[in-house]
């Protein structure tokens, strides 16, 4: 089985496209986007405590991980986090997610 899967992003500005990602590299979904030049501060690190690579998932959301009560807590400080959020830092991919839609979020400053 290929270790392959596809996700659609949607920037900022409402362009979408779709990336192919493999799922056997120890990446998060954060470093993923950024290695897609996808413009994504990560000025934590990907410790869940900046929130600047909040994205919201428009599908697919059912085969992500539980978010932790770390996470929960940093979107909650977001004024536009919603029940889709997520920091895609906390979000490890696998096979299951093929198909995954998401839209960027996270403040550029």
């Amino acid at each position: 089985m290929e270790n392959i899967i596809h996700i659609t992003v949607e920037d900022r500005d409402g362009a979408t496209q779709t990336i192919e990602i493999p799922t056997d590299i120890n990446l998060s979904l954060m470093e993923i986007l950024k290695a897609s030049e996808y413009n994504i501060l990560a000025t934590c690190g990907g410790m869940a405590l900046c929130a600047t690579c909040h994205i919201q998932v428009l599908n697919g959301s059912d085969n992500l991980s539980e978010a932790t009560d770390q996470e929960l807590d940093m979107l909650d400080t977001l004024p536009d986090a919603d029940m889709e959020s997520r920091l895609a830092c906390q979000l490890h991919l696998t096979n299951d997610n093929d198909g995954l839609r998401l839209k960027i979020k996270g403040a550029l400053q």
